[in-house]
């Protein structure tokens, strides 16, 4: 994944970074799977890529821009109105459920048209479709241009989040037991599942350190050198695999200290690499030119980061009064800005402005929050036993 603040080069970078490596995945010498090397992803409806690389514009159809490249442009609207359509026309399908749930007649009245600014509904679809084509089987390096949204990190977010809010409307237990005794309700709970189970494959998907490598775009002006410490922060706390950081020259200029600001905050991860990518001579307009660009990928690590790589550990005390304390890397660019909630299963963390929903291990999801520091780069988040669903061990008859 290649991603960072609008405006940093991350398009020229990922296509320069997908023609670079031709080499691909071996077994005994053999390519593993068929002759297809790396496959370009640009989930931008209207990103000019295509036109630099001399290809037809085809949404939604794999293009051959050489002979090891294919690319795939996404165009949202077309991936969200057509999931949308698929999804009411089950729902209208199931008849006797608009009355027993009057949410379902709400739902199919929703025209295609009118989801273009459903929160949340565009960056869900548009992951699962990168994820389908990164488990085709038909690539064997796949390249996603995260450029072109709003916000590239609230797209990262997005299925953690509709998950949440999906258990919030309907949550699980309830929607089982409904279903159980509605049959109308019986398809539609296998809907929401689906969709629910989408959302934890995404999550799991995204934070995979064996088959994910992250990389952030920055220019190297001073909105890079001021951005980079909270994109940082931002992929510590969703756990992303972050392998590289490219200070583009290209946007923002070369005298800048933003890649020593990188370096600064990543002195002691050698698992993330900061590399300046110079500026060309040329404009970067066509296949050729975009071929010279040295961008290397790093490739996974298969370890974990951030959130992703979170300890708990039993500190002291024994049944209700023991102290159990969760940990994790954590940038902290502005400590006035670190705030803490709790909903349901979930740790919410804000960090510089930015929320996610940090999903707790089951030792403390009957625990409560007692206190929280940063301390040596880390977050530390203290839990005691919640006395009123803490398991009590039966006390024995005299």
């Amino acid at each position: 994944m290649v991603f960072g603040p609008g405006g940093s080069g991350v398009s020229v970078l990922a296509a320069a970074a997908a023609l670079g490596d031709r080499s691909g995945p071996t077994r005994s010498g053999l390519r593993v799977g068929d002759d297809r090397g790396t496959l370009l992803i640009s989930i931008d409806g209207r990103s000019h890529v295509p036109e630099r690389l001399g290809v037809l514009r085809l949404p939604g159809e794999p293009v051959p821009v050489t002979a090891e490249v294919d690319l795939l442009q996404v165009d949202p609207l077309t991936v969200v109105e057509g999931a949308w359509r698929d999804f009411t026309s089950a729902l209208a399908a199931l008849g006797g459920a608009t009355a027993a749930l009057p949410v379902v007649g709400t739902l199919v009245s929703v025209a295609p048209g009118e989801l273009s600014t459903l929160p949340g509904a565009q960056e869900f679809l548009l992951l699962r479709q990168v994820r389908d084509a990164a488990t085709a089987g038909r690539w064997q390096r796949i390249v996603v241009d995260l450029s072109g949204v709003g916000d590239a990190v609230a797209l990262l977010r997005a299925p953690s989040v509709l998950s949440t809010a999906l258990d919030r409307l309907w949550p699980r237990h309830v929607r089982l037991a409904e279903a159980a005794e509605k049959p109308a309700l019986a398809q539609l709970s296998s809907a929401i599942e689906g969709i629910d189970r989408d959302c934890q494959d995404l999550v799991e998907l995204l934070v995979d350190p064996h088959g994910v490598a992250a990389h952030l775009v920055v220019d190297a002006g001073d909105r890079g050198r001021r951005a980079v410490a909270d994109h940082l922060a931002m992929c510590d706390l969703m756990g992303l695999p972050l392998r590289s950081v490219l200070v583009n020259e290209g946007a923002g200029g070369p005298r800048s200290t933003t890649a020593d600001r990188a370096r600064t905050i990543l002195s002691d991860d050698p698992d993330v690499a900061v590399t300046v990518v110079p500026a060309g001579d040329e404009p970067i307009d066509r296949l050729s030119r975009i071929r010279r660009i040295d961008v290397d990928l790093p490739r996974p690590t298969g370890r974990p980061r951030g959130s992703g790589a979170l300890t708990v550990t039993h500190v002291s005390g024994e049944g209700l009064d023991s102290v159990f304390e969760l940990v994790w890397r954590q940038g902290l660019p502005d400590p006035e800005r670190l705030e803490l909630g709790r909903s349901g299963d979930d740790l919410l963390v804000t960090v510089s402005g930015f929320r996610f929903p940090v999903r707790l291990p089951s030792v403390l999801r009957r625990c409560s929050v007692v206190g929280a520091d940063w301390r040596d780069g880390h977050l530390l988040v203290r839990f005691q036993p919640d006395r009123a669903v803490w398991p009590q061990r039966p006390t024995r008859a005299p």
